[in-house]
């Protein structure tokens, strides 16, 4: 019977922890959103653009960067590929002539 109404007395806690969080973060999150949404408005919108239509504009344009950064990644890292490979190339080369100088190899 004790127990019962400790798990009761618990659950009753739980819920009201909860509810009081949710209330929170709805809050801060909504509160963030509203600013977010005067910045975009102020700053960012083209004349006659809305809100959504500059948010969606603002994420095609990241995206785009973000792929011609990937791209660029890419083909930087496919250039420094390419210069060890000739490094190691030309490391073989010269130890090879190296041991044909010194007669070690025929």
């Amino acid at each position: 019977m004790a127990k019962s109404k400790l798990v009761k007395a618990n659950k009753k806690i739980e819920e009201k922890v909860v509810g009081c969080y949710k209330k929170i973060e709805e809050g801060a999150v909504g509160g963030f959103n509203k600013i977010a949404d005067k910045f975009v408005d102020n700053f960012l919108t083209k004349e006659g653009e809305s809100v959504e239509d500059a948010r969606e504009r603002l994420a095609a344009e990241q995206k785009a960067r973000e792929e011609a950064s990937a791209a660029e990644v890419e083909k930087r890292s496919q250039k420094q590929r390419s210069i060890v490979e000739q490094s190691l190339q030309d490391a073989q080369n010269a130890t090879m002539l190296a041991r044909k100088k010194a007669g070690l190899d025929k």
